[in-house]
């Protein structure tokens, strides 16, 4: 697979571009984050002592680009120091550039600035299940997975395993296969707020004074020999509390269905 080298990233972005637009996008995103809306983020100690590469991210999704964007200053913060935290953008000159994401491509070739955030580190990939609003049934290109590999060899990568921002929606299989065949370490991060905040693209800001949330967990502890991918992706989903169990509006509609049926039970 090819390799990064001083000058350019797995894919053969340069660095200086990806810095540039890093740079500038974070500097447009930074109120978003720590002025209309104060961002909380939590368990970034987890991401001290991580390798450069093969490091997985895996989260709940609310948006198309905020969620990310939000990473990226996280992981920026992280790499200069700042641990819990975004209050400094002075790590906007130092950005973490070894960091890819997991898009769907469709959404990447909607607009100029979607076209923007694909240079600073997307991997795309085309879904499976859903395509322009409908329902499809098509093979995974695996020329796409060999991408999201070669980006793990290289650095770190972000992917959102239900593929939608609907809440609670299924995992994707696809996800803990890559994780069974690749064997990363598996960090989850669990998101909250974002929906609220910003609108579904993420890109304008719904509602100020809103207080979003970034967890980020401890690693998964995976068997990977033992572990099969079903096991692996109800470990994931249950990380980031995405399962009916964290469901409470499903919880609550199921205990007023029992108790509507007790009740007609004993009427009768």
């Amino acid at each position: 697979m090819a390799k990064k080298n001083i000058f350019t990233d797995a894919f053969g972005t340069p660095y200086f571009l990806k810095r540039l637009i890093i740079f500038i996008l974070g500097f447009v995103s930074y109120r978003r984050f720590n002025g209309f809306n104060k961002l909380k983020i939590t368990g970034t100690e987890h991401l001290v002592d991580l390798p450069d590469s093969n490091v997985l991210f895996v989260s709940n999704h609310q948006t198309y680009f905020a969620d990310v964007a939000a990473m990226y200053h996280a992981f920026c913060a992280v790499n200069n120091g700042y641990l819990d935290t975004i209050k400094n953008p002075i790590y906007l000159l130092n950005p973490k550039i070894d960091f890819y994401y997991v898009a769907a491509e469709e959404t990447m070739n909607k607009g100029i600035l979607p076209k923007i955030f694909k240079v600073a580190g997307a991997v795309t990939v085309k879904r499976t299940w859903r395509a322009e609003g409908k329902n499809v049934n098509r093979m995974v290109d695996m020329s796409e997975v060999d991408n999201i590999m070669k980006a793990l060899d290289n650095g770190w990568v972000a992917t959102f395993p239900q593929g939608t921002t609907a809440a609670f929606a299924q995992g994707r299989r696809g996800t803990a296969k890559l994780v069974k065949n690749q064997r990363p370490i598996v960090i989850p991060i669990k998101i909250n707020g974002f929906r609220r905040a910003f609108d579904k693209k993420g890109l304008r800001v719904k509602v100020t004074g809103v207080k979003p949330t970034m967890e980020f967990k401890a690693p998964l502890e995976i068997d990977y020999d033992n572990e099969n991918a079903h096991e692996i992706l109800l470990k994931i989903m249950t990380a980031i509390e995405q399962t009916e169990d964290f469901n409470l509006l499903h919880n609550y509609d199921e205990e007023l269905k029992a108790k509507k049926l007790e009740k007609k039970d004993s009427e009768n």
